[in-house]
């Protein structure tokens, strides 16, 4: 079974090799919370946000399967597929 991942506001994770990072970015509402999606091309790179609704649990980003498993506004536990 996969373990749970938990990052908190600013922290990131390697989704994996050749694929972008995530970096958990809170929760702008209630009921809305925020990943920013990474690119890295050596000490260059790009970064955009992404927006869910709290009850979306399972989310796709550069093609890999993440299923969120709780989200606050301080912090996001997920398992990376």
């Amino acid at each position: 079974m996969i373990e749970p991942i938990v990052l908190s506001v600013g922290e990131d994770v390697h989704l994996r090799r050749g694929k972008d990072h995530i970096i958990y970015a809170g929760m702008p509402s209630d009921n809305v919370y925020s990943i920013v999606q990474k690119k890295a091309h050596g000490y260059q790179g790009y970064s955009w946000n992404l927006f869910f609704p709290k009850r979306r649990q399972e989310i796709t980003i550069d093609g890999v399967n993440i299923f969120v498993e709780s989200v606050t506004p301080e912090e996001i536990r997920l398992r990376i597929g």
